[in-house]
């Protein structure tokens, strides 16, 4: 049902999703979503990974999962943690992957406004998983999804932290992604130039 539901709502309002690599890459990752500017790149992820028929989840308050409308929460993918306790939230996360396979979607930018550089908590989630990070956009311009770009584990584990950051810096300035709030993206992610 998901499936459809996310073929037609995609058709619906004008977007595809171009796959960049192999569609199993989806199957169990950290998804580094960027830019991330609006909502609604949320819910078009969404809509693509359930016209893929790939399992999608996300980290969020724990209120929201044991709501009268946790049950919904859950079953879209929410995670529910405690963020008023000090959580390992990277140990959380490797947990997580010791019980089943999905993407885990983060947003590196932690918030949809304008920031100067990128938190690192997705590559610590992925060397503590052994996951490899996918990287995902969505391009407003284009109506484009693009999913699949894979860096896997072994590079992750291999090459210094500023290699990984330069491949992902590249990935976004050569697709040349528009998000939906331009002026809330900063495409110098590791922060070399943090004006704004």
């Amino acid at each position: 049902m998901k499936k459809l539901i996310g073929k037609l709502m995609l058709k619906l309002l004008g977007w595809k999703v171009v796959l960049q690599g192999d569609v199993n890459n989806l199957d169990r990752c950290i998804l580094v979503v960027a830019p991330h500017t609006h909502n609604l790149e949320y819910v078009l992820g969404n809509f693509a990974y359930w016209s893929l028929n790939k399992p999608l989840k996300i980290i969020i308050k724990d209120a929201h999962t044991k709501a009268w409308y946790g049950g919904v929460v859950k079953g879209l993918g929410g995670i529910g943690i405690d963020r008023s306790q000090k959580n390992d939230l990277v140990n959380f996360v490797a947990q997580q992957f010791q019980k089943e396979d999905f993407s885990l979607v983060i947003t590196p930018e932690g918030t949809r406004s304008w920031v100067p550089k990128w938190r690192k908590g997705f590559y610590h989630m992925a060397l503590a998983a052994k996951v490899p990070i996918v990287l995902a956009a969505g391009d407003f311009k284009k109506k484009i999804v693009y999913l699949g770009y894979q860096i896997p584990y072994e590079r992750i584990a291999s090459v210094p932290f500023a290699e990984i950051m330069q491949e992902i810096s590249d990935y976004y300035t050569n697709n040349e992604i528009t998000p939906k709030v331009p002026e809330n993206w900063n495409p110098d992610i590791m922060g070399t130039n943090s004006e704004h």
